[in-house]
């Protein structure tokens, strides 16, 4: 297991820019803004929380990210369509943007072998 042999953080990016748990479903748009289903405009809510993340990995000297996949924050493979359907898409969500850009490699939960094998070989 992962948490046995490796120092892990947990956060949320979410509830670190200020949302509630639970809450409202929320994608990301064409246009890169974040909406609730409802549609209200979450965007700078999700870069706050995306900031902050990447404050906390610079503390710490992160240098690998394991996000849950699909998320409008985590997301790394793939997020929601902005449809609210359920229609999956190629993409990332704010937050593994922010933090790849800023040289952290980031994974999911369907590549764990994949960050062991990074994390070994660093």
């Amino acid at each position: 297991m992962l948490l046995d042999k490796y120092l892990m953080i947990p956060v949320c990016p979410e509830q670190l820019g200020g949302l509630p748990t639970p809450r409202m479903a929320a994608e990301i748009q064409n246009d890169g803004k974040v909406l609730k289903e409802n549609g209200d405009n979450i965007t700078e809510t999700f870069l706050n929380g995306a900031k902050e993340v990447l404050e906390l990995a610079k503390l710490y000297k992160i240098k690998f990210a394991l996000l849950k996949d699909g998320s409008p924050s985590c997301g790394s493979h793939f997020v929601y369509d902005g449809s609210f359907s359920g229609i999956k898409i190629k993409g990332e969500g704010v937050t593994a943007r922010l933090l790849r850009k800023n040289g952290i490699k980031v994974f999911s939960e369907d590549n764990i072998e994949e960050l062991i094998d990074d994390i070994e070989q660093d």
